[in-house]
């Protein structure tokens, strides 16, 4: 098993900057794959930004320059620093784990082993 325990949630104004948590525990030699999703009000679960055990990384459109996904392998946590933020980033953002590959299928939330319980951001014009 995995935990993932999300902070660092909160509310901004446009422009601003925050930065996300992502506490890691368990059987994290399984892991291949941490990324960070968001859902928004009445839309579908989508992904932010995902970092492989190579130490790869995947963006979203929306947030290639802007948002930035890294590792603390001392602290065992994965870090998405927001900046730049805009009021279409308002959001819950969720950090999820796999422990396979994932290759093209790395968009599809249903892909992910362990979840988060969330994180609201809110991002005020």
């Amino acid at each position: 098993q995995v935990q993932l325990v999300e902070s660092g949630g909160g509310l901004v104004e446009t422009g601003g900057s925050l930065r996300l948590s992502c506490a890691t525990s368990g059987r994290l030699f399984n892991v291949y794959v941490v990324a960070w999703h968001r859902q928004a009000p009445g839309q579908q679960r989508e992904l932010v930004a995902l970092r492989r055990r190579d130490e790869s990384t995947v963006y979203a459109d929306s947030v290639k320059g802007r948002f930035s996904i890294y590792r603390d392998a001392a602290k065992e946590t994965v870090y998405l620093q927001m900046n730049n933020l805009k009021p279409e980033d308002t959001a819950v953002y969720y950090c999820a784990a796999s422990i396979y590959f994932l290759g093209s299928y790395h968009s599809i939330p249903e892909r992910y082993t362990y979840w988060g319980q969330g994180t609201q951001v809110t991002v005020s014009s």
